[in-house]
């Protein structure tokens, strides 16, 4: 373990203006997104479409801190022979992996879940530092619903979450930490604000208990927002200023930095709430973005598989790695959204 690189891993993660890109869709989940857009999800598109992004120079150099690999992409060469690996080093951005093996049901907790892959991380985290990853990423899923979340359910994906951190700074690996408490359902933003500061307050206790240096990790939580369903949806302002109050409450000062999850907002609403953020207020953490879909659902809406289509989508994903950098400012507008036309 090696502390001073731990923390400058995780400094540059958060360097403000850039993001990480979250290009770790399992094979299942990406085959849904091409499945949207009428492609193929062969193993010859899914790296087409991989290598185009991380081919966007303006948008990686730029606006792109990392990237988060599935276990085939970290693998896998470009069309030239590249390693997709090296096309990202090349652009200044830091590669980085997700290790966990997805949430399967918990026992005696129905309607709950607890992510699995803790059983030969250790050996696997040492093969993909080999293969350049520089950090890991780590998902535990917490959804609201009638008696739930249980206390059971919160503290033992807190505790792998922590197993998870500490085998990856052992291994020198700066671990992404993304309890994630979903937005589906009907529950207003009083039970997403409460049920968030009682996952991230039992988390930190986690992390504290299994020795992890909270200098060389980066936090990726949900924003405080209602359930999908809840009649009584709200502004950004308000938004950021439960988000901002929740973190305040959970996040200790030495952590390196936050990049928040879409968690299922739109592109220009996860674009906005992260604006607002950063516009009105002074943080101990540089507040910033990882995003998945609110990246990449425009460039595959205008890739749809064709080579002709290239360009126009890496102008897509360009434009949105640009809005959110400006949004790590609290510099974004509306008006700026027109120049994507």
């Amino acid at each position: 373990m090696d502390r001073a690189e731990l923390a400058r891993v995780a400094q540059a993660m958060v360097t403000r203006g850039k993001g990480v890109l979250a290009a770790d869709e399992s094979t299942g989940t990406i085959k849904k997104r091409f499945d949207s857009i009428g492609v193929e999800a062969t193993e010859s598109n899914r790296r087409d479409y991989r290598e185009l992004l991380f081919r966007t120079s303006d948008a990686m150099k730029n606006y792109i801190s990392g990237v988060i690999l599935y276990d085939e992409t970290i693998r896998q060469n470009a069309a030239d022979g590249t390693p997709l690996v090296e096309l990202i080093e090349r652009a200044g951005a830091i590669p980085g992996i997700k290790v966990d093996l997805g949430a399967k049901p918990l026992a005696l907790c129905p309607g709950e879940t607890i992510t699995e892959g803790l059983d030969g991380l250790r050996e696997r985290l040492v093969e993909y530092r080999g293969l350049g990853a520089r950090f890991a990423k780590w998902r535990a899923v917490i959804d609201i619903g009638p008696g739930i979340p249980t206390f059971t359910a919160i503290t033992t994906n807190a505790h792998a979450l922590a197993r998870y951190a500490a085998l990856c700074q052992e291994e020198t690996l700066v671990p992404i930490v993304e309890p994630e408490v979903l937005m589906d359902g009907d529950h207003d933003i009083d039970t997403c604000a409460r049920v968030t500061e009682r996952v991230l307050k039992e988390v930190f206790y986690a992390l504290f208990q299994q020795r992890v240096a909270l200098e060389g990790i980066v936090l990726k939580p949900n924003m405080i927002v209602p359930g999908t369903k809840c009649a009584n949806q709200v502004s950004a302002d308000e938004v950021a200023e439960r988000t901002i109050s929740c973190l305040k409450n959970c996040v200790p000062p030495a952590v390196p930095g936050i990049a928040f999850l879409s968690g299922g907002q739109s592109d220009k609403v996860a674009t906005a709430h992260l604006n607002v953020m950063n516009k009105h207020s002074v943080l101990p953490w540089p507040l910033t973005f990882s995003y998945g879909r609110a990246l990449q659902a425009a460039p595959q809406k205008a890739w749809a598989g064709k080579i002709a289509n290239r360009p126009a989508a890496q102008h897509a994903f360009a434009h949105r790695a640009r809005m959110n950098s400006l949004a790590t400012r609290g510099e974004w507008t509306a008006e700026l959204e027109k120049e994507a036309a």
